[in-house]
């Protein structure tokens, strides 16, 4: 229990953790490659990058077995996507497109069992450790160590994003950095005022309502200025450029 709660206690007490998001290189072998580069958690992305379900399976016993979480967002806000994942030994799940306060109550709700949401109850598979326990056990610890990541990434989600922090069971707003540069009509462009005033709005936001701030980097100039502004959730991606421009120094 003190184990599997460790996610939880870092991102509610907004301590720093630090992780990768995994887009391609779903192979058996990535959680301990990260694992051994530094990472708490892994992000497996099922919105861009093809993950199915049974492939998140293997890699989140894989993760789950050498104590690095496993993290996955979804394709959309929808119970289907977040109880499988759940059920299949995700520590938390990591919500696209998080436009309202109706679409944040859905992800916590469909996050917890009752009383607190609707998950449907099934006891000793992947998220349970494959161990017969306690029904009521297994309810309470997961209730209390499933972390709901939303994402603010339109300018819809932009406009909302106090209520959204307000929820309790949103434990972390993700900023969708190139998606919100998209919707506010400066793609790509991270350096626009309107960008910068949008990164502040929700780094008040989660500041105001206790919640932790998360957002994917490609270099430690971009962590260091997220960490400045108070992100303490950060995940370096992708993996592709990274490899890419790691295989490229040594060649070129």
């Amino acid at each position: 229990m003190k184990k599997r709660m460790f996610l939880k206690n870092q991102v509610s007490m907004l301590n720093e953790i630090r992780g990768a998001m995994v887009f391609e290189f779903f192979t058996p072998g990535i959680p301990l490659i990260l694992k051994n580069a530094g990472c708490e958690f892994i992000i497996f992305d099922m919105e861009h990058g093809g993950l199915s379900l049974e492939q998140f399976k293997t890699l989140a016993a894989i993760s789950n077995a050498n104590n690095i979480f496993p993290l996955i967002r979804i394709p959309q806000v929808s119970y289907n996507y977040i109880a499988r994942a759940l059920d299949l030994g995700a520590a938390g799940i990591m919500t696209p497109m998080v436009n309202t306060v109706e679409d944040a109550m859905m992800v916590v709700h469909s996050s917890k069992y009752p009383p607190s949401g609707v998950r449907g109850a099934g006891f000793g598979f992947a998220h349970d450790n494959y161990d017969v326990i306690n029904p009521l056990i297994s309810i309470k610890e997961a209730n209390e160590r499933i972390i709901n990541i939303i994402q603010i990434e339109s300018k819809i989600g932009l406009n909302n994003v106090e209520k959204i922090a307000s929820l309790d069971g949103v434990d972390c707003l993700w900023v969708g950095h190139f998606d919100l540069t998209n919707f506010l009509g400066i793609p790509g462009d991270f350096s626009s005022k309107i960008y910068i005033e949008a990164i502040n709005k929700i780094v008040k936001a989660a500041k105001i309502n206790n919640k932790s701030l998360g957002i994917m980097v490609n270099s430690k100039e971009e962590l260091n200025r997220y960490h400045a502004l108070g992100f303490n959730m950060i995940a370096v991606g992708t993996e592709m450029n990274i490899l890419k421009k790691g295989i490229s120094d040594i060649l070129i």
